[in-house]
Order: structure tokens, then C-alpha cells, then sequence
């Protein structure tokens, strides 16, 4: 039926909001008892290496100490980290403590005790003897490299995903159409450039956290700052060799994730303490470990070559990006991926493209998921090209889009051969345009006093959850009173899904708000949900609750009929009660909710899952205005406006600030987060002294407006969100650069002396 919208696109507080701002216990640590044992990791200090012994006598004989685990004490079973559906396309590389460490920060022993002055002395006593290995640093030189990552015959892929340890590859592959070589002979302009991301870090406030006990049953539970609980489940089960049914996972409310917390970063320690102890502990991550030791983005080096006809209509896209994965292959197959499927489709007009792609593994630090997945490095490198492009062919970059950009009922070889049923894109630009007054600034102003101003302009897509993958439930019931819970298995990690999910609901039940009660994710209680990532609670999760509310209008109708005597299709449902619209016959919503609760054979709840064959893909336009200084070479980002098309917006306020978080992580990839290593393979930015990530301050104006369409497979029309808003600052805020100065940055971050001495040449 079709729904009318109260509740859906209305700005609703947060459903928890009082509860934060409040400071009432919520997060992991919170909870934690107050009897856990800490634990603590002892990390390598060597890139690459073979533990041949560790002395542990004198650590253990610390007072407090309950253990001092190291790769003889737990299970020798590979499992990968990455939280993702199984079979996992990452392979099963790694151990919960391995004999080989792998990179500057990899696991050697765990320490557990009751207080962490113990545990940080009796981390001091342990002395470990390695053989040091030669490294692999430098991920140009990893494929076929003569040394080996993963040379251990146990190493495993489940999918075909181009992986070969004996080649360190993670993943490899090529897909074309046409031929993208001949057509690019036959362009009367063109652009091959290779530009380089780094591995930033998700810099999420709330560090990685999580702890674990023995229930009365002897079942362990966990309670883990994570956004995938199924799959955290499913990984501590490979990793400790326990059933799944002896594992609980909780998640409470979460600090912030941003894809780093779709990685089991610190889980599997805590588990196998309380698995050898029988007593509870908690292991929190510093900041410091979480930025040499966690799941940052994949750093892309991606090769570019673009042609367009005389008329400035593209003719040819070719896409190489070769990844580095790092020490593990968490994200790795998947996240190459998007470097090329989620950038080539922003454009209608090519003949041919081809994208191929190498992922290999290196003595750094191992990459996971963060926003944008690999989208955003990808759109920094072909939004680069095309702005490249424009610029030589004396083109408005702007325009060039305009004529190129993909429309609403296009076929998108390139995005698996999907139709775009909704994409308000050409009025996204129109209106971002309109918001910086584009034909004024562009390119540049000359300001007189030693500074320069520019604009720049990039477009972004993203997808809708995994396509023909990824899962979600939802269970609704209906309680006495005529209120109603809802069960969720996506993890709410301050996006506020339930909240959005509640505001579905209460439309399609028409019914208040505050009617809709929901619960968070458990394992044991909440219905499966792939987990919080992909950019999929809304459109896949929210799809749950439409065919959920569906179920229980009839499950209503149903009983009224019995209560009320008379055929169902008599009746009608309106939120209140069940009524007869030609009749005098009625009953209340509370009277079949308290009815219910004696003698009643049927139980009035409601349960769905939804997949999708399809991805319907946001879009999104972003555009810069900078004032770099041609003394000095320092940026400074002045004003940034953005226009979204999410579909329907569910809550427009949260959908905002969604954005503008996105777009300030995005300024902090582009100018300030800078990532580099000592010869040695050590990481220097291992502080948020050294790793910049943007204040409000640094990151100027931000202007955020929307322009919806209509996706008929999503929710009310309502498409993701989520991931699409970080991927246009890096290209946007280079491309202003390069109006203003004519220096074209193709190495993030944009800082001022890459300006400085590009201006000098």
C-alpha cells in the first residue's frame, strides 16, 4: 500500500540524544565489570620477522598477572579479520598470534592482569629474540618480489578473487568494453596521469573496545564496539575453534566507526584471555596502537588514461589502480573494486573502458574498510583526469560534466550492467553551481594582495548495500497497549538508524513515534543483519521494515475480524483501531494488544528480510573555493557546497549532518592527513600531534543542500548516504588549487609546500 510521509522526512530527534548529551553509561566501557582483566598486546618492533623465543619467567612472575599468552598457547587456525559476508572474499591470512610478525605493530604475545601498571610492567620483562627478515615496503615492488608475506602453505582464498601468496597478491584482475586502446588513438585530446592516496586513518573518537565473559552456561560473551556483530561472531568462532553457538556478541551504543569497526581490531584478544581464564577482560585500544595497528584506508597508487572528441565529449576511460593491503587482506579484493566501478559509470559517453587492478600484500600496517571504500580513492584519480582533461582542451569544467554525466534511465556498463531508475545528478550540479556562483569565480580571481583565489568542482556515486550479498531483518512485535519493539540487526554507530528505522515504521503503521520502540543488535535476540556498512541500513534495512509493518497491518486486520466477528475484508486498519468504514463495528489498537495476552493462539508479530539484486547509486557534486597564498603556497578552503541526491531523505537534519561530517573528513584526507614511514617500516604519524586531522576551523564554510529523486527499490524513494559524502573534497579542493596556481597536486594530501615548489617549476 502506499504510505503517507508524518514522520519520514521530518527532522526527528535522535532517539538516543538524551541519553548521550546527558552522559549516561552507553558505551563499551562503560558497561564493562569492574573486575575484568586487562589486556594488552606486545606489538613488533620489526617489519618483518621470526619470533625464535620468548621469555616470559620473569613477566609472569609479576604480582597480578593472569597470563601471558604467544603462538604456542592459542589456536593455529587462519581466520581473516574483515567483517564480511561468507564466504569472505578476503583471504584467511592470519592467526590470533602468529610466530611470523608481519609489520611494525603486529601481535607477539598478549598480556592479561588485574590492573594496568601490572600489565604495562610485566609487558617491560618480556624479552622476545628475533630473526630479522628483509621487508617488503615498498608496495611497487611487492608483486613477485622475491620475499614472501605469506609463504605459510595454510593460507587460504575461499574466493576467486586473483590472490596468490606466492606472488604476494591479495587480489588481481581485469574488466573491459570495447577497445579502450584504439578508441583512445582516435582521440583528439588526451590525459594519462597516475595519481596516489594515502592510508588515512578513520581517526573515530571512541578507540577500538571491546570486552568478553563466561555466562552461567558457559557461553562467551562479548560486548564490542563493532559495526558487523554477526560477523564478529562468525570470526571469534574460526579464530578460537568454537562453535557459533557458544558465542554472544552485544553491541551497545558505539564512538564512531566509519568502517574501521567493520575489522575485529581488538575482539579476538579479550576473547581467548577470558577463553584461558574463565574471568572476564577488556581490552581498549590507545591512540597510539590504533594508529599504528588498526584498519585504515587502502593507500592506491591508480593509473589513468581518459580521451575525449573535439566537441568535449568523452570517448574512453581506462582505470589502473594497484593497491596496498598491507601485512593482511582485510577489505582487500573488495574495496579495488569500487576504485573503478564506483568512478567510470559518473560518465555516459565513453565507447570503450577497461579497469584492471592489482592488490598486494607489504610489511605495513594492514588496510580495512573506511567511508567510501575505495570509491573515494578512485574518484580522487578519475575526477583529477577529467578536470586534467578539460583544462586542455580550454573547456569549462563544469560543461565538460554537463555533457558527459549520467542520466536518470541510463544503462551503466561499467556498474554491472545496472539502470539508473533515479539520479538527479544535472540538477545536483546545477544547483552547486548556482550556490558558489561558479561562472563568477571560475577559474580563478586574482586578488591583488599576493593571493589567489580558485574554484574546482568534482562529482561522486557510491552504491546501495551489496548487491545479490548483503542481508537485513527486521522483527516487529505488537504489545499489550498497542505499542510495538522493533529488532534490528543493523548496528546504530551514531548514524542514528534507529531513529530513521523507528520514523519508517511509525508511516507504515501509522502510528506516533514514540509508539516504536527499538532494540539494538544482539546476536541472540536481534534477527541476522549483514551489519553497518556499504552504505546499507537505510535503503536494505529500511526495505525490512516496509515488508515487516506490511505483514503486521494484516496480522491487525486478522484479529480484529476474529474480535469483532466479521469477514476481514470488511474492515480497515488506521493506526488507532480496526473498523468497519460501512459498519458500526470497531476495536481499539490497545484493546487487541491487551486482548492478546489472554487466551490467544497467534502471536501478532512480524518478520522480514530483504536483499537486493541492485544497487541503487547516490550521487553527489561537491565544489571548493581556496585562497592560496603564492608566497608561502599555504591553502586556505574558504567555501565548500554540496549537493546530495540521497533519493528521499528519511531525516533531513541527520542526512545533513551526515554530510558535513563526511565532507570534513574528506578536507582532512585532502589537505592535513599525511601518512609516512621511516626506512625501517615504521609509521611516524602515531599521534594525533603528528596525524592533522581537521577542527572546525580548518575547514572553512560548508554549504549543504539536497536534490531528491525517486528510488523505486528503496524505502519511501530513499537511497544511501552514508559513504557517498567523502569522496569530492580531494579532487574539488586540487582542482581550485590548480585554477588558482596552475599547480596540479596528484599526491594527497594538498599541502602548502607541494604548492610552494610546484609554483617555483
Amino acid at each position: 500500500m502506499n504510505y503517507k510521509m508524518r514522520m519520514v522526512n521530518t527532522s526527528v530527534i535522535k532517539k538516543d540524544s538524551m541519553a548521550l548529551v546527558t552522559g549516561k553509561p552507553v558505551y563499551t566501557d562503560d558497561l564493562a565489570p569492574a573486575d575484568c582483566l586487562i589486556v594488552k598486546v606486545l606489538r613488533s618492533p620489526h617489519a618483518h620477522a621470526l619470533i625464535k623465543e620468548i621469555h616470559k619467567e620473569k613477566a609472569e612472575k609479576v604480582a597480578g598477572i593472569a597470563c601471558i599468552l604467544t603462538y604456542q598457547d592459542v589456536p593455529q587456525k587462519r581466520f581473516t579479520m574483515a567483517g564480511q559476508s561468507y564466504p569472505e572474499p578476503s583471504p584467511y591470512d592470519r592467526l590470533i598470534l602468529d610466530q611470523r610478525m608481519r609489520f611494525v605493530g603486529d601481535a607477539a604475545a598478549i598480556v592479561a592482569g588485574e590492573t594496568e601498571e601490572a600489565v604495562d610492567h610485566a609487558m617491560r620483562l618480556l624479552t622476545v629474540e628475533y630473526e630479522v627478515l628483509e621487508p617488503v615496503l615498498d608496495f611497487k615492488q611487492a608483486k613477485d618480489h622475491p620475499v614472501l608475506i605469506h609463504p605459510e602453505e595454510d593460507w587460504k582464498s575461499l574466493c576467486p578473487v586473483g590472490a596468490d601468496n606466492k606472488r604476494n597478491l591479495c587480489a588481481s584482475g581485469e574488466e573491459a568494453h570495447g577497445d579502450v586502446d584504439e578508441v583512445l588513438k582516435q582521440c583528439d585530446y588526451v590525459v594519462e596521469q597516475v595519481y596516489h592516496t594515502k592510508a588515512n586513518q578513520q581517526a573515530m573518537m571512541e578507540t577500538f573496545r571491546a570486552y568478553s565473559y563466561l555466562d552461567a552456561y558457559g557461553r562467551l560473551n562479548m560486548v564490542a564496539s563493532t559495526q558487523v556483530p554477526f560477523h564478529v561472531r562468525r570470526i571469534l568462532a574460526h579464530a578460537l575453534d568454537v562453535p557459533k553457538s557458544r558465542i554472544r556478541i552485544i553491541k551497545p551504543r558505539i564512538g564512531g566507526g566509519f568502517g574501521a569497526k567493520q575489522t575485529v581490531v581488538a575482539e579476538v584478544y579479550p576473547a581467548i584471555v577470558t577463553m584461558k581464564t574463565g574471568r572476564p577482560a577488556e581490552m581498549i585500544y590507545s591512540r597510539y596502537e590504533s594508529q599504528i595497528a588498526s584498519s585504515p584506508r587502502h593507500e592506491m597508487e591508480i593509473h589513468v588514461r581518459a580521451g575525449a572528441d573535439k566537441a568535449g565529449i568523452l570517448q574512453a576511460i581506462d582505470v589502473y589502480t594497484l593497491s596496498n593491503t598491507g601485512a593482511y587482506g582485510e577489505h582487500g579484493p573488495t574495496t579495488v573494486g569500487l576504485s573503478g566501478h564506483k568512478t567510470i559509470p559518473l560518465y555516459r559517453t565513453p565507447k570503450a573502458f577497461r579497469f584492471a587492478y592489482d592488490v598486494v600484500y607489504t610489511n605495513r600496517m594492514s588496510s580495512g574498510a573506511y567511508r567510501g571504500y575505495g570509491a573515494t580513492q578512485g574518484i580522487f584519480a578519475v575526477e583529477s583526469a577529467v578536470n586534467e582533461l578539460a583544462k586542455k582542451m580550454g573547456m569549462d569544467s563544469v560543461k565538460f560534466r554537463e555533457q558527459n554525466m549520467v542520466k536518470e534511465g541510463d544503462v551503466m556498463p561499467a556498474y554491472y550492467g545496472e539502470t539508473v531508475r533515479s539520479c538527479a545528478l544535472d540538477r545536483c550540479m546545477a544547483r552547486a553551481k548556482e550556490m558558489i556562483r561558479w561562472d563568477e569565480k571560475y577559474p580563478g580571481i586574482d586578488m591583488g594582495n599576493g593571493k589567489v583565489r580558485g574554484v574546482g568542482v568534482a562529482m561522486a556515486m557510491q552504491g546501495s548495500a551489496i548487491s545479490g550479498v548483503d542481508v537485513a531483518s527486521v522483527e516487529l512485535r505488537l504489545n499489550d497497549d498497542g505499542f510495538y519493539t522493533l529488532l534490528i540487526g543493523a548496528s546504530d554507530m551514531g548514524t542514528g538508524c534507529d531513529t530513521t528505522l523507528a520514523q519508517v515504521a511509525a508511516d507504515c503503521l501509522e502510528c506516533d513515534f514514540d509508539e516504536i520502540v527499538v532494540h539494538g543488535t544482539d546476536t541472540d535476540i536481534s534477527p541476522y543483519d549483514s551489519g553497518s556498512y556499504a552504505s546499507s541500513t537505510m535503503y536494505l534495512t529500511g526495505m525490512a521494515v516496509v515488508k515487516a509493518c506490511g505483514e503486521m497491518r494484516e496480522k491487525i486486520i486478522r484479529k480484529g475480524a476474529q474480535y469483532l466477528d466479521c469477514p476481514e475484508d470488511s474492515l480497515e486498519f488506521d493506526g488507532k483501531r480496526v473498523y468497519q468504514q460501512a459498519g458500526k463495528l470497531e476495536i481499539s489498537l490497545k484493546d487487541i494488544g491487551n486482548r492478546i495476552m489472554c487466551f490467544n493462539e497467534d502471536m501478532l508479530s512480524a518478520g522480514a528480510c530483504h536483499t537486493s539484486p541492485v544497487s541503487p547509486p547516490p550521487f553527489m557534486v561537491g565544489m571548493a573555493e581556496v585562497e592560496v597564498d603564492q608566497e608561502t603556497g599555504e591553502v586556505e578552503l574558504l567555501d565548500y557546497v554540496a549537493v546530495v541526491d540521497c533519493g528521499t531523505t528519511i531525516n533531513p537534519n541527520l542526512a545533513r549532518i551526515q554530510t558535513e561530517g563526511g565532507i570534513a573528513q574528506g578536507i582532512g584526507m585532502a589537505m592535513y592527513e599525511e601518512v609516512s614511514y621511516s626506512a625501517k617500516g615504521q609509521l611516524l604519524q602515531n599521534s594525533f600531534m603528528q596525524y592533522k586531522i581537521p577542527s572546525r576551523q580548518d575547514v572553512g564554510d560548508i554549504r549543504v543542500e539536497f536534490e531528491s529523486s525517486y528510488e523505486p527499490t528503496g524505502p519511501f524513494g530513499a537511497k544511501s548516504i552514508g559513504e557517498i559524502v567523502i569522496n569530492t573534497p580531494s579532487p574539488a579542493i586540487a582542482d581550485a588549487v590548480a585554477n588558482a596556481v596552475g599547480v596540479r597536486i596528484r599526491e594527497l594530501p594538498v599541502t602548502a609546500e607541494k604548492v610552494y615548489w610546484g609554483m617555483k617549476e
